[in-house]
């Protein structure tokens, strides 16, 4: 498999036999970069059970997909899941690795760049290619949010980052054609073996996914208080969205942590995204300014919110969001009759 020399590898983590929607995420925007690299994109799948399913990373767009199929890897462990990953770079020098920053990917990447003596920029939000020296361009916040800083590692390989969940949109390549499936031997010891999963209990949660809502009504510190996201729970009900919010609010104990845009929630691309009370610092515009609209309700004429908004109110939103409830209100009872 000599063509997987130098190619974009996506690490492609399963719950239940189940590819993550990141997975596919990071496929759509790791095409364009194997495209600008003049390489193969590759899927790398470990599980049990996962052979029969991916056909699903080939369509969009893995045209090379190395998978270890065994019952060691049916659940996620480091030093296991480690072990393959480090054994199939050094057998085929992947130049580009890319993993979701979910749970596990938080864990797996900097294990994988300690042992492989490489650099990880972690939670990407953006990645390109320099077009001079094709060193991958990786884009994060930071400094605590204030800035956006793009890294780039160009004295070692594999070129590693982890992206962000919600990031970037899945997109299924039309006509994507089978992809050539390498099966790959565990190389996994004893020695990788260092705990054991026993039973995995699942916790309920009553949250909604907000990465997933296309209507998010958000809130931040000029709530004032717990009980303003009642208000924005009822502007929500009658658009048919989820509510959102702040680190602020957040911090502050208003509402649970689930519900957090931003750097250091999480990152949602809604078709509408109405910030009620958000000043819109740095932080909180990194999780939703790839909002398909985005409408401001600020009383601060200069709040940076509205450098962000297509549409902006300026206005105390206790008075501006119970007005908009009763114009919905009326044209859906209008509708109705």
């Amino acid at each position: 498999m000599n063509h997987s020399n130098n190619a974009v590898w996506v690490f492609a983590e399963q719950r239940d036999g189940e590819f993550l929607p990141v997975v596919y995420e990071i496929l759509t925007e790791a095409r364009g970069i194997a495209e600008k690299l003049n390489t193969n994109l590759c899927a790398v799948a470990f599980g049990q059970g996962v052979t029969g399913k991916l056909d699903q990373l080939a369509a969009f767009g893995a045209q090379t997909i190395l998978c270890t199929d065994a019952p060691e890897f049916s659940t996620y462990t480091t030093g296991v899941y480690t072990r393959q990953l480090a054994e199939l770079i050094h057998q085929y020098s992947p130049a580009v690795l890319f993993i979701g920053a979910t749970h596990n990917g938080r864990d797996l990447g900097p294990r994988l760049a300690s042992r492989l003596d490489t650099g990880l920029t972690a939670d990407c939000t953006s990645l390109d290619v320099d077009a001079d020296t094709g060193n991958l361009l990786m884009t994060r916040p930071a400094f605590g949010g204030n800035l956006m800083a793009t890294i780039i590692s160009p004295n070692r390989h594999p070129q590693m980052a982890t992206v962000r969940p919600g990031v970037f949109k899945a997109m299924p390549l039309p006509g994507a054609p089978a992809a050539a499936v390498v099966q790959a031997t565990s190389q996994v010891q004893s020695g990788d073996m260092l705990t054991e999963i026993v039973h995995v209990v699942k916790e309920k949660s009553q949250e909604e996914d907000i990465t997933r809502a296309r209507i998010i009504v958000a809130g931040g510190r000029g709530l004032g208080n717990a009980t303003g996201f009642d208000l924005l729970q009822e502007l929500a009900d009658c658009l048919g969205g989820t509510v959102a919010a702040s680190r602020a609010a957040v911090d502050a104990g208003w509402i649970n942590n689930a519900r957090q845009v931003g750097q250091t929630g999480k990152t949602v691309q809604p078709e509408l995204y109405i910030a009620c009370g958000i000043s819109g610092a740095i932080q909180h515009l990194a999780g939703m300014n790839k909002a398909r609209t985005i409408v401001a309700i600020n009383k601060d004429k200069d709040a940076p919110i509205f450098k962000a908004a297509h549409y902006g109110l300026v206005g105390d939103l206790f008075q501006v969001v119970p007005a908009l409830v009763k114009q919905l209100k009326s044209q859906e009872k209008g509708t109705k009759s």
